[in-house]
């Protein structure tokens, strides 16, 4: 998985590319927590992940929990189909700031 942290003026951004799985899990935790640490505010693009699994979204939820305790401010500002797959089959919405968003109707 590789990492990409492109900073603004306005806003700290994570970009996140390839898989957010049990494999990868262990690594990214640590560059993920250290982002937060380092950061007031984080957006977080996740527009090009692939496959996400409940490792990978146990780390989102563990950041938004951990920013949520130190008042900090952590949102997602671009989803991918996987994410959103996963955050819409666990009714995941509310936890992740995505209220009001609903899933695509099947046609």
């Amino acid at each position: 998985m590789n990492i990409r942290f492109d900073y603004d003026p306005e806003n700290n951004r994570l970009s996140l590319d390839g898989e957010m799985t049990i494999y990868t899990a262990a690594e990214l935790k640590g560059r993920l927590m250290q982002r937060l640490h380092e950061s007031e505010t984080l957006a977080i693009d996740l527009s090009r992940v692939g496959e996400i699994d409940s490792s990978g979204v146990q780390l989102l939820l563990l950041m938004f929990r951990d920013a949520a305790t130190k008042n900090k401010c952590i949102r997602i500002v671009a989803s991918s189909p996987a994410f959103d797959e996963v955050v819409f089959l666990c009714s995941l919405q509310e936890a992740f700031g995505m209220n009001g968003i609903e899933a695509e109707e099947e046609a």
